[in-house]
């Protein structure tokens, strides 16, 4: 009889002590998005109530030191904001990595054109990332997706609620919509689309790429933008709506004798850092800086329409680093954009669409990749 009572004692200590177990996990599941960016990446936390708990400052991406080293820097910055929260890599559920593509649905980089082709094409990010930060939990299993496809993704499931963001840069109320095509304005041009509430991804995870569209030449203000190769073509939507392209055309422009005196000219600092500052310049009314921009917006509303032809869409989204303009550069940079849209649409086009800047602003690219975590548990 004795034995027997310290026998039900015991299981129903093992009982509880794993039923206290489950509970743990299940309270502290934990959830991480993470956004590869050509310049710089950003990693977000969200629980298992597809609350985002905390989203990191960006942090240089370190492309020209290789994969490796911004696999590193990933896995630390994961680390950092868990032990912010109070939480280590054993409470991580689940992981999705969103990078610039092209890329197989499995994360192998192509080519991709905003990273070293000599030191990422080929490279399976996806399962890099995985190995790597199996050094500091077990078994915890990495998505890939597009950071395109994931802008889109985070964009649409803020709007709709599907992610609970209480820091949104843009708080609203909860929209009922079912389809969004969304641009990411940043280093390069990426885009992504969200059809009866599901990204699409195409039959080998490549959809979305509206940065290489082929735009006309009356795009381009000057020969000279022409001439830019993004990928493997010229006049293309990214060749002309980018950082990549501010460069390009700003160190021309600086050239040019109309604009030898302009202060740009006096500052250190490359092409590439003074194409940086232009949104500082803009929102201080500075002419250069704002036919730039005009020129961008212009090209985008050509782009935004030939991707409203194919989609027809609920929603057409700006999104990435643009975004973080002046608001009166934001609302001349908006306008522009829709000139340029009904200027050279067809007539059952110019009442369909519906304009915006994202409500993620820059963060829409991890918030949906972090969105994209769940689905690793509930499909």
């Amino acid at each position: 009889m004795a034995l027997l009572s310290v026998t039900l004692k015991f299981c129903c200590v093992t009982l509880a002590t794993r039923n206290a177990f489950f509970t743990r996990n299940v309270n502290v599941s934990l959830y991480v998005g993470v956004d590869v960016g050509g310049t710089t990446s950003t990693v977000a936390i969200g629980d298992s109530s597809r609350r985002v708990l905390a989203i990191s400052d960006q942090f240089a991406t370190r492309s020209e030191d290789g994969p490796d080293a911004t696999v590193h820097d990933i896995v630390a910055a994961i680390l950092r904001e868990l032990a912010s929260l109070g939480e280590t890599g054993n409470d991580v559920t689940a992981i999705s990595l969103a990078t610039p593509g092209p890329a197989t649905a499995d994360g192998v980089l192509l080519k991709t054109p905003n990273l070293n082709a000599l030191l990422w094409n080929q490279v399976r990010i996806r399962e890099r990332l995985e190995l790597a930060f199996a050094k500091h939990a077990d078994g915890v299993p990495v998505t890939y997706i597009g950071d395109g496809q994931a802008a889109a993704l985070g964009e649409f499931a803020v709007r709709t609620g599907q992610i609970d963001w209480p820091d949104c840069p843009t708080p609203q109320k909860h929209d009922n919509f079912d389809s969004l095509f969304m641009v990411a304005v940043g280093t390069g041009l990426g885009g992504g689309e969200v059809r009866d509430g599901h990204t699409v991804r195409g039959c080998q995870g490549r959809a979305g790429h509206a940065g290489h569209l082929m735009l006309p030449v009356d795009a381009f203000r000057h020969e000279h933008d022409r001439q830019l190769k993004v990928g493997n073509a010229f006049c293309t939507a990214e060749s002309a709506i980018s950082l990549t392209s501010l460069t390009h055309q700003l160190e021309y422009r600086l050239a040019m004798d109309c604009w030898k005196d302009h202060p740009l000219n006096a500052r250190p600092g490359t092409a590439r850092d003074k194409a940086k500052q232009l949104r500082e310049f803009a929102s201080a009314g500075d002419a250069l800086a704002l036919e730039l921009l005009d020129d961008q917006a212009n090209a985008l509303g050509i782009t935004l329409l030939m991707i409203n032809y194919i989609g027809d869409y609920d929603r057409l989204v700006i999104g990435g680093g643009i975004c973080e303009m002046a608001e009166e550069v934001r609302g001349r940079y908006l306008a522009n954009v829709e000139r340029a849209y009904y200027a050279h649409a067809l007539d059952g086009f110019r009442t369909t669409a519906s304009f915006s800047f994202s409500v993620c602003r820059d963060s829409a690219s991890v918030v949906g990749s972090l969105r994209h975590a769940y689905d690793l548990v509930t499909h």
